[in-house]
């Protein structure tokens, strides 16, 4: 049997601390502030005081001397305490102290104190983390002690990369940091990605290499593969398309074994012989979930592409590259189908550009074409022209996109079309082909009477709360006494789910407020940006406001509505660069954002809406533990102050 007496033990040894007359070391820390302490103490409780003393010679009071001037003296006294009396009190300190006292025991070889506030952070003030995940991510990568703080960061970073790779010091990280997220198996970035931003950190730790690339030499190579030695075992070679490979790796063949870049070659032109080199393999993507095929096809056009499904053909035209190349036999086979993905007058459009890239010697101005222009551009549509579905489109549209070039219609369906917007009612000659299918047909609920709704998703009692949110009231306007009017500037089922339309858009545009509507649980999710969105950075940028927020509102499903507004003003909202805004859209920090890999907001599972805060004050999901989510439609309103 024994007993334990360790609180009196605590106590003595608190006091022993307090005692100045049999002191042996002095520890000197920022603004000249001094402690004085034992040195047996010292030596015992900490690996690093150990070492230090040892190599200090006392003075001619046989005192030895410490300076930290590093250290605070509100740390280094807490830091004390528990050397002393294994007492650490955390009462109403804020948490960036908790974080810096965890980095200075860290420092003293302090272990026990390190990993318990490392817990700590992690169990408790993970919001904090988030928030400050620069300072955070940067510093535990100092040492190797912060393996639970590691995994924190790296799970974070894993699911969206774009918070370290695309930031703007992320050549000055920590070598160390940079390979172990190179070992993560669900690193979400593509591996030709991963490979450019290796390369983008290994020249940056070599100020003496030549800008211009022409100009290296074997010496030059030789110092990056040094330099890289580390991550180029990492790369997922194998797994990077063949042209990628060709455009992006070859230039750099020479960092690489021998050995690895002839296998790499073989593999792409007979994937199925042996090779020497290990196949690493495949990072796993944490959302797979793929629109599901549609229908047979009876007619594929597989010299040109294969179909996947009807999403990946219509962002697939809408990517505008090599689309005017197009084999006309694939363009006709695309207009035959009923559940093509774009509005017919959308559709007609790209008919247009194709035909005319097809004519080099059709005029550029338009005003200057003739009767045999026309006809040389009807002849070259003939069997695509048949398969538009023109009474399907509005007639405002009619006359903007169709009447210019009526004259590669028929005489008869001109005449039928105009009669047909004017008196649709009455019979005509020519054939109404049927509207092409629409795979997401679910519309939101209208939740007014209104015979012409400003919104199929919010009402005026919305408006309402979302305006005093604005002006930062304590209670809700009045239907009669709000003080803005939410002017569309855009919405999804008018103008098309493709991210690169908002930022096209609502470039420009101040005061707007984004909203959205969830599919499958009749969430309203949305936004408000004082600041006018920008599509012209060349790389992502943030907007910095203290009056953005985010919200849900309530409806006939959700009993309240939930507001969180901005906590950290340098990072409220990001204008995405040019590069990406073919998949995000309205971006408010990272808390809540639109995003698609299939350029359609509503037929993948990648907006998100996070279940924790980062730059925002607090969740605005309840419904769901998911993070992603698909939409049904969303509209973008513009913020007007009514005249009085």
């Amino acid at each position: 049997m024994s007993f334990k007496f360790f609180e009196k033990l605590s106590q003595n040894f608190i006091e022993l601390l307090s005692d100045k007359d049999d002191y042996n070391v002095i520890i000197e820390v920022k603004n000249e502030k001094s402690f004085t302490a034992h040195s047996n103490v010292l030596k015992c409780r900490s690996p690093y005081f150990c070492k230090e003393l040892k190599n200090i010679i006392p003075n001619e009071n046989n005192i030895k001397t410490i300076i930290k001037t590093n250290i605070s003296d509100e740390i280094f006294d807490i830091i004390l305490k528990y050397i002393y009396g294994g007492i650490v009190d955390l009462e109403n300190v804020e948490t960036k102290f908790i974080f810096d006292l965890m980095m200075t025991a860290n420092e003293f070889e302090i272990e026990e104190l390190t990993k318990k506030l490392e817990n700590h952070l992690i169990e408790t003030k993970s919001s904090w983390l988030k928030s400050h995940f620069s300072l955070v991510y940067r510093s535990i990568f100092s040492g190797n002690n912060f393996k639970n703080l590691e995994k924190f960061c790296n799970d974070i970073v894993a699911k969206y990369p774009s918070l370290i790779f695309e930031a703007e010091d992320f050549t000055s990280l920590q070598e160390s940091a940079l390979v172990s997220l190179l070992k993560r198996d669900d690193l979400q970035l593509e591996e030709v990605i991963i490979w450019e931003y290796i390369i983008k950190w290994g020249i940056a730790q070599n100020s003496t290499l030549p800008v211009n690339f022409k100009e290296w030499t074997n010496e030059n190579f030789t110092t990056l593969k040094t330099t890289l030695q580390q991550c180029l075992p990492l790369i997922r070679y194998f797994h990077i398309p063949g042209i990628d490979a060709l455009k992006k790796i070859k230039p750099y063949k020479k960092i690489l074994d021998e050995q690895l870049w002839d296998d790499l070659t073989q593999y792409f032109i007979a994937p199925n012989q042996p090779i020497e080199s290990i196949i690493l393999p495949p990072r796993t993507i944490l959302v797979q979930e793929l629109p599901i095929r549609t229908t047979e096809l009876t007619n594929p056009f597989s010299t040109i592409i294969t179909y996947e499904h009807v999403a990946e053909i219509s962002s697939w035209i809408d990517r505008k590259s090599n689309f005017t190349s197009l084999q006309e036999s694939a363009l006709v086979s695309l207009l035959k189908r009923d559940d093509l993905q774009l509005e017919e007058v959308i559709i007609w459009e790209y008919i247009i550009k194709w035909g005319i890239a097809q004519n080099s010697t059709l005029p550029v101005n338009f005003k200057e074409w003739t009767n045999e222009n026309f006809t040389t551009l009807k002849t070259t549509l003939q069997q695509c022209l048949p398969l538009i579905r023109y009474f399907h489109i509005p007639g405002i549209d009619a006359l903007k996109k169709i009447k210019p070039y009526k004259k590669i219609l028929d005489e008869q369906l001109w005449d039928d079309l105009t009669q047909y917007f004017i008196a649709p009612n009455q019979p005509i000659e020519s054939i109404i082909l049927p509207p092409r299918t629409i795979l997401v047909q679910e519309l939101p609920i209208r939740t007014t009477e209104l015979t012409n709704p400003f919104s199929t998703i919010i009402t005026y009692e919305h408006v309402a709360e979302i305006s005093s949110w604005i002006d930062r009231k304590s209670s809700t306007y009045s239907l009669t006494s709000i003080p803005y009017e939410f002017q569309l500037i855009l919405r999804g089922s008018i103008n098309g789910f493709v991210p690169q339309t908002f930022w096209d858009t609502c470039h420009g545009h101040a005061s707007t407020v984004v909203i959205t509507k969830v599919k499958g649980t009749d969430e309203i999710l949305g936004g408000f940006n004082p600041l006018a969105w920008d599509n012209a950075a060349a790389t992502n940028s943030w907007g910095k406001t203290n009056d953005s927020f985010i919200f849900s509102l309530k409806n006939c499903n959700i009993q309240n509505s939930i507001l969180s507004r901005v906590k950290i003003r340098e990072k409220a909202i990001v204008n995405i660069g040019t590069q990406d805004q073919r998949n995000y859209g309205p971006h408010f920090g990272w808390d809540f954002f639109m995003f698609s890999s299939n350029s359609n907001f509503t037929l993948d599972n990648r907006n998100v809406c996070r279940n924790s805060s980062i730059h925002y004050e607090k969740p605005i999901r309840t419904t769901t533990t998911t993070e992603i989510f698909s939409i049904v439609d969303y509209e973008v309103f513009k913020v007007i102050k009514k005249i009085s």
